[in-house]
């Protein structure tokens, strides 16, 4: 089940929302998400339940163990149990098939590995249920005695199956002791119709036109960079969409997620970009891999090391492929870059050039990104940087301009920071003693009028992928 479905939308979401509003008591409120949650994930595919359940319970016991033995020997042996058989059911599931299917093409064996049906969200609840015990075994979280409530902080249904990745001690005393107000609700609801346009009003549309563009071996100049662009906006509005009804449905169950995205299409740097594209995907790795390696507080040569490994992991993390392992290295690659050889020349760029360039990078990376062989990424950056060997243009780039200005304008205006600047706006009228009594009913408005248009565009729509999905 996802958000952006009918099911979800017109029974799930009402049902579950409504029904913990009204259950007073915290430990029934605490019973019904769980099994709302446990209904959630195991709606399409009820035996894959048994891993996440799995991969809870062998934490459970190895955080005990970290909180009970007094010898640092055993605290470890713990947590690297836990991490381990945390980490080789992901392995299995998503890497198992491409490490034994490239191994056996380099050994020239026939044999050709099938691949396991992967689990729905396993990269994610595998990282928080990692985060729990990491974080034990440093004494930044509190131990969870009941396993059960332990299992709700990693089956809670908003941030399943895409995140954003929340470390438990930011949501421990939330999970014991949790109001829910109407202004909780109405700020919610609000923020999950803001996602749900993102994600059925302009990453469902930026999808649509993307699949009428052609192949990367028919591609134009004009419809090579077209393709690019077009995936970066269905991508992004899809996982930011995504991540804003995650984290209004969390407001609305009393939860405060902390912000997945925060409009990374303004930045003026490559490490701008990352420090606003899946913040919690980069924390993680940040917190649990880049600073025990060291950090940048290591040498030239030590540093560089410990950013293509941290690269190098968050690309394979969105899959078994290479073309992820080369997008995550690109990425590094040009972060190492801007922080070394080209910082001199940043600091006297104009702020609009820095901003161009940017965007740039982040476009032709996703290309990387999507293409599924090194031929399509070859070819399809022939058409982008090669233009004197393609066509300059194609009927089917120029028609998609021409029938889409209205989502091509809507989607550039929404990758300005608008809710970020309406809030700061609002505020600065309160300080000033101005009152702002249409600001809620404008609000209500604005959430009914998104939330009522994209339910029409589903109900007549049969593309509706959720590209975050498989990962």
């Amino acid at each position: 089940m996802v958000f952006s479905s009918l099911t979800f939308l017109c029974l799930f979401f009402p049902l579950t929302v409504g029904l913990h509003y009204l259950v007073k008591n915290g430990t029934a409120r605490n019973a019904l998400l769980l099994a709302a949650s446990l209904l959630f994930y195991a709606w399409g595919e009820p035996v894959w339940i048994l891993a996440m359940l799995f991969a809870t319970a062998v934490n459970y016991v190895c955080a005990r163990i970290i909180v009970n033995t007094k010898s640092n020997r055993g605290r470890k042996l713990a947590l690297v149990v836990g991490i381990v058989i945390s980490l080789a059911a992901l392995l299995y599931f998503k890497y198992a098939a491409f490490l034994v299917n490239n191994f056996c093409g380099l050994a020239g064996l026939a044999y050709r590995m099938t691949q396991p049906k992967l689990p729905i969200g396993i990269s994610f609840y595998t990282f928080q249920i990692i985060t729990y015990t990491v974080d034990v075994y440093r004494g930044q979280a509190p131990l969870q005695r009941n396993p059960l409530w332990l299992l709700l902080y990693v089956s809670l249904f908003p941030q399943l199956i895409a995140g954003p990745i929340v470390r438990y001690s930011d949501v421990a005393e939330t999970i014991a002791h949790r109001q829910v107000t109407k202004q909780g609700m109405g700020e919610g609801f609000f923020r999950f119709s803001l996602g749900l346009g993102k994600k059925v009003l302009l990453a469902n549309l930026c999808g649509e036109v993307l699949e009428t563009l052609p192949l990367p071996a028919e591609m134009s100049f004009f419809s090579g960079w077209l393709a690019a662009a077009l995936f970066l906006l269905q991508l992004y509005f899809d996982f930011a969409g995504y991540s804003d009804m995650a984290i209004g449905l969390g407001r609305m169950l009393g939860f405060r997620f902390l912000e997945n995205f925060d409009a990374p299409l303004v930045s003026r740097s490559v490490s701008e970009f990352w420090r606003r594209w899946h913040i919690s995907l980069g924390t993680f790795f940040r917190e649990y891999v880049y600073i025990p390696l060291g950090g940048n507080r290591v040498s030239r040569g030590r540093w560089i090391f410990n950013m293509a490994v941290v690269w190098g992991l968050t690309g394979i993390w969105h899959g078994a492929n290479w073309n992820f392992l080369l997008w995550g290295l690109y990425c590094g690659f040009l972060m190492v870059l801007e922080r070394t050889v080209l910082k001199p020349v940043l600091a006297h760029t104009p702020a609009f050039f820095k901003h161009l360039i940017t965007v740039i990078l982040a476009v032709v990376g996703f290309v990387l990104f999507r293409s599924e062989s090194f031929l399509d990424i070859g070819l399809q950056l022939r058409a982008m940087f090669a233009p004197w060997r393609v066509a300059l243009s194609d009927p089917y780039a120029v028609y998609a301009v021409k029938n889409n200005p209205l989502l091509l304008g809507a989607c550039l205006v929404c990758c300005l920071p608008l809710r970020k600047q309406a809030v700061a706006y609002f505020n600065r009228r309160k300080a000033a003693g101005r009152k702002n009594a249409l600001r809620p009913y404008l609000k209500a408005l604005l959430a009914l009028g998104i939330a009522g248009l994209s339910v029409l565009f589903l109900v007549g729509q049969s593309f509706n992928p959720f590209l975050y999905f498989r990962f």
